[in-house]
């Protein structure tokens, strides 16, 4: 590849046109001319023109050029410009310097040319060399400053469209070093230090050539201010460059813009330190940026090189004299070891230059002393950089004029070694707490990071969003509106035929009986034909709702199924009709009404959630089918008809709900994550990635979504992304921590009365565990202790993992928490490892996670608390379960699932056979959030109190709820059986018995109760 780069030879044209706003302080015409210039050598010079004092402007239209073509060349474009230099051409007579006087200098920069422009024109300045300059002076009032108009062309593009989008350029900036070592300081009154201050790289070129950037024009200053905003770089020292020319222009150093710093200089304790350093102290500024361009396979060398090693070392060194004169005594000596004075080295951390979309770093950096072993420890290197370049120069032969230098810096170089043996140690960076502030830019980045819009495209083609569906009543709600406008009908016909037989205030059925009543008004329904008119005019209504609400479309032809089928049917139709009629007789009716169900959206969220929390996931997804029949166009329905699928461990049900979540909303945040997710699982790793940056990518950015997405990177072995969208979790966690913050400081006051008396409760009631321990002699562990810990990144992510019961990357996320430094074996640790065994039907371990947890007397917390109760619970343990649920509640702030937690302890109390304890839980969990799991407690502790009355009240409202709880009819058959009306009481327990009745304790109470009676 080398070689055919180098057969490509490219002839760059430079132009000038004019010279503009010159201002020449001369009385008399003179000759001008111009010299181009590149790296000393003259590349082409201008005839000589004449110039008419009176004009400020000299027209030149001169053309000349060079050739360029290897890798490197295309590496001097970017650090070396070109230089134009206005020349005077004296009279013989008048001669100052063989016949010229330099009147400006122009730098011509030469990167368009590396960005794929074939021809730019420019207007650049023209500075003088000197004070003496006579292009102008800027005290002038009506001063314009001198110009050059150049045009620079090629005949084609330096580089092919492949190539320049595959190459990139770099830059590196080492901009101030502060906190000098004590000898360095510079004496009272001195502004100028003789001392020169050298720093070097050494950077990928191409796959096999590097290059070694030396920034020697370190300059110390003393301290007294801090470095002046808004400075702008410079480039390389180069001979004969102006000051002026030495500016990079549109470059200013962003005094405040940190990516990275090292450990020592990160923690709160060095930010006064710094401070200090950076407005009292002496400090080295280079502020000098050199530029490099990088071909194919030099971007991907220097992209392989961080991936093996993220810190690159930049070796810094001060001497008297130069590099090259410094070192010519060892030329006399091969075996003689070369010494760097001061030789220290920083270790610059590079690896963010990996993360996604990120084109720069800059960062400050410890300066320790030169160690080999350090080295090579910490990069792998095994030679200095500035070793091998003082190595390198003294291997330069010399003419005779430089052997006269030479042996002048040997002498001097002697005596300075001994100076410096005699005022410094080899360790003179130790202890004095030196940094260097460098940074280092690309023009595009490593790694690319698509754009959101990029990542929703490719998302849609993955899932085609579906078009929202039209806001119109859906069949299945008509076909349940119509039933009830039939009902009504009905209803309204018999009226008026009671009416009709037994007058308006019914005078004459106050001398009949109810049995009477209705024989008379069901004889003349018959007689009349009504009867069997209402009959055909409910059986269209009832055949819509078989065939739109229950969606059966098929014959049913085995025996079974069609007489389930018509129980399922026939509780329903009686439900309906029983809604039908308390509209009716309550005032409620609604002609307009689209909602004719009976329960709300927002009670079938909570019986949904219910039934997941203890464990009925088929009534769970009941109640998911019935929201989405509501509501067809919102995802959040879709997402939790997902999650009940992960809990049951149908990984391809779930995938298809949490795609049609997508589908309905692109940006649905939890769905995208668990696609990617469920994705991951089924090793599709592309389409997880893929998921996963989608999620971060959405309007309001998740501290999980970037965690979850980081786990997954690391799993795939890409530590370098998973670094980066850690960070980006740990920035949001840190916003959201000083929101909250401010939130409880204007709350304080009353946070502060909370905690005292809980404070006061918790202390009232010490832990039952603790007491156990405590008591036990046989007892020889010690409780381990735990620091509280604040939240981070893992634990505010494992909620939502183990939620939707993605049990890897759970796993994932508690490792990284348990070596994590703010993190390790917390609470909040325990905690979710408690949750996860308890996913995994590891209740034993579980319960061990819960018990070392709560060995932390320092801890009171109500969900940790309760969290123990509901282990004990589903291991059987219903003492240790009353006791860690009553513990919970004793808090003045509740356990986040206090629902869950009433209606388990009620059923503790029931099975304890306290019923009026369980009695007062289930009051309670109905006055907070009625269900029909609820209204059944209180109902069966009612029940149990004999309170018969209250029991009914309760178990109607539960049947109310669900109609097809077989627990809730049984109690209703035995409370009727207890007050005596039988014939109710053997209807509703064949529903019992139609519904599956599973507890055989309440068939056998029913039975032997049926037959006393």
């Amino acid at each position: 590849m080398e070689n055919n780069v180098e057969q490509r030879m490219h002839s760059v044209s430079i132009t000038v046109a004019r010279a503009t706003n010159l201002n020449v302080v001369k009385r008399e015409s003179f000759h001008a001319f111009l010299q181009v210039m590149k790296d000393s050598f003259l590349q082409g010079e201008s005839d000589k023109v004449p110039v008419n004092v009176e004009d400020d402007m000299i027209i030149f239209d001169f053309t000349c050029s060079y050739f360029i073509g290897d890798a490197q060349s295309l590496s001097d474009i970017a650090q070396r410009p070109l230089t134009v230099l206005l020349t005077e051409s004296l009279p013989t007579d008048k001669k100052v310097d063989p016949g010229t006087l330099v009147l400006g200098q122009a730098v011509i920069d030469l990167l368009p040319l590396l960005r794929g422009q074939s021809k730019f024109s420019s207007s650049v300045p023209l500075y003088p060399l000197n004070v003496t300059g006579s292009v102008g002076s800027n005290q002038d009032s009506n001063y314009k400053e001198p110009m050059l108009d150049v045009c620079v062309s090629v005949p084609e593009t330096l580089l092919a469209e492949l190539d320049l989008e595959r190459s990139n350029l770099l830059r590196v900036t080492v901009e101030t070093a502060y906190s000098l070592p004590g000898p360095w300081t510079l004496p009272s009154g001195s502004d100028a230090s003789p001392w020169i201050y050298t720093a070097a790289i050494e950077i990928p070129l191409t796959a096999r050539e590097g290059q070694v950037l030396v920034f020697s024009d370190g300059k110390q200053k003393a301290g007294g201010q801090k470095e002046a905003e808004g400075r702008q770089k410079k480039r390389p020292p180069q001979a004969l460059l102006s000051p002026e020319n030495r500016v990079l222009p549109d470059t200013i150093i962003q005094t405040d813009d940190i990516d990275h710093e090292d450990a020592e200089l990160a923690c709160l304790e060095a930010q006064e330190f710094r401070r200090e350093a950076e407005l009292m102290k002496d400090r080295v500024c280079w502020d000098t940026e050199i530029t490099c361009f990088l071909d194919e396979e030099g971007t991907s060398r220097l992209r392989q090189k961080i991936t093996e090693q993220r810190l690159w070392p930049l070796e810094i060194t001060r001497s008297l004299f130069p590099l090259d004169k410094t070192t010519e005594s060892s030329k006399q000596s091969a075996e003689e070891d070369i010494q760097i004075p001061s030789h220290g080295v920083a270790f610059m951390d590079l690896g963010r230059l990996l993360y996604p979309g990120v084109k720069g770093v800059r960062g400050l950096y410890s300066v320790h002393s030169f160690s080999k072993m350090e080295l090579l420890n910490k990069t792998q290197r095994r030679v200095s950089v500035l070793h091998e370049l003082v190595k390198g120069l003294a291997a330069v032969p010399m003419n005779g004029r430089n052997r006269e230098v030479g042996r002048s810096a040997d002498r001097k170089g002697k005596q300075s070694r001994m100076a410096a043996s005699d005022g410094e140690t080899q360790n003179v960076y130790d202890g004095s707490g030196t940094y260097i502030i460098v940074e280092v830019a690309l023009e595009k980045p490593l790694i690319p990071k698509l754009c959101p819009e990029e990542l929703m495209r490719r998302v849609q083609i993955l899932i085609p969003p579906t078009s929202p569906s039209p806001s119109r009543t859906s069949s299945a709600q008509r076909a349940v509106q119509d039933f009830h406008l039939q009902v009504r009908n009905v209803v309204s016909q018999v009226s008026d035929l009671y009416l009709k037989l037994f007058g308006i205030q019914g005078e004459k059925a106050k001398h009949c009986s109810r049995k009477q009543v209705t024989a008379d008004l069901m004889g003349a329904l018959n007689i009349s034909g009504r009867y069997f008119a209402f009959k055909e005019q409910l059986k269209h209504a009832v055949v819509r709702i078989a065939r739109d609400k229950m969606e059966k479309t098929q014959p049913v032809t085995q025996t079974e199924h069609l007489q389930a089928f018509i129980r399922e049917l026939y509780v329903y139709l009686q439900n309906e009709m029983h809604i039908s009629l308390r509209k009716i007789y309550s005032g409620e009716l609604d002609e307009g009404s689209d909602d004719e169900s009976q329960l709300s959206s927002a009670q079938l969220r909570h019986f949904s959630r219910e039934a997941e929390l203890t464990g009925d996931y088929r009534l769970a997804a009941h109640y998911c089918k019935e929201l989405l029949v509501r509501h067809p166009s919102e995802p959040e329905h879709r997402f939790s008809w997902g999650r009940l699928y992960m809990l049951t461990g149908d990984h391809m049900k779930a995938q298809e709900c949490f795609y049609a979540a997508v589908s309905i909303q692109q940006s649905h945040q939890p769905s995208l994550m668990m696609c990617g997710i469920l994705a991951a699982i089924f090793n599709q790793f592309e389409e997880a990635e893929l998921f996963l940056e989608t999620a971060t990518t959405v309007r309001h950015p998740s501290v999980a979504a970037w965690t979850t997405l980081g786990l997954f990177l690391e799993s795939q072995n890409k530590h370098f992304q998973a670094e980066a969208a850690f960070l980006e979790a740990k920035k949001l966690l840190t916003t959201g921590g000083v929101k909250k913050q401010s939130v409880k400081e204007e709350n304080g006051n009353s946070d502060g009365e909370a905690m005292k008396k809980e404070n006061e409760t918790t202390s009232s009631h010490p832990s039952p565990f603790i007491q156990e321990d405590a008591e036990d002699p046989d007892s020889t562990v010690s409780p381990p202790t735990h620091r509280k810990c604040s939240p981070t990144i893992y634990t505010e992510t494992l909620p939502f993992l183990l939620q939707n019961n993605a049990q890897q990357m759970a796993d994932l996320a508690l490792s990284k928490q348990l070596l994590y430094p703010q993190g390790g074996r917390s609470v909040s640790y325990l905690k979710h490892l408690a949750l996860l065994q308890l996913l995994r039907e590891d209740y034993c371990s579980a319960s061990n996670s819960l018990r070392e947890a709560l060995l932390c007397i320092d801890q009171q917390d109500a969900d940790m608390w309760a969290l123990n109760g509901h282990c004990h619970f589903l291991r059987g343990l219903f003492p240790d379960a009353l006791k860690s649920y009553e513990h919970s509640l004793r808090f003045t702030k509740p356990a986040s699932d206090c629902h869950l937690v009433l209606l388990r302890l009620g059923s503790v109390y029931i099975h304890l056979g306290k019923f009026a304890q369980a009695k007062v839980m289930y009051l309670q969990a109905c006055e907070g959030s009625p269900s029909c799991l609820t209204w059944l407690g209180l109902g069966v502790a009612c029940y149990r109190l004999k309170e018969l009355c209250e029991a009914e009240e309760a178990l109607i409202r539960a049947n109310h709820l669900n109609t097809q709880n077989a627990e809730v009819w049984a109690y209703l058959s035995l409370t009727y059986l207890k007050m005596g009306r039988c014939a109710e009481a053997q209807m509703f327990f064949k529903y019992a018995t139609r519904f599956n009745l599973q507890k055989t304790d309440l068939i056998t109470e029913f039975e032997d109760m049926s037959r006393q009676i």
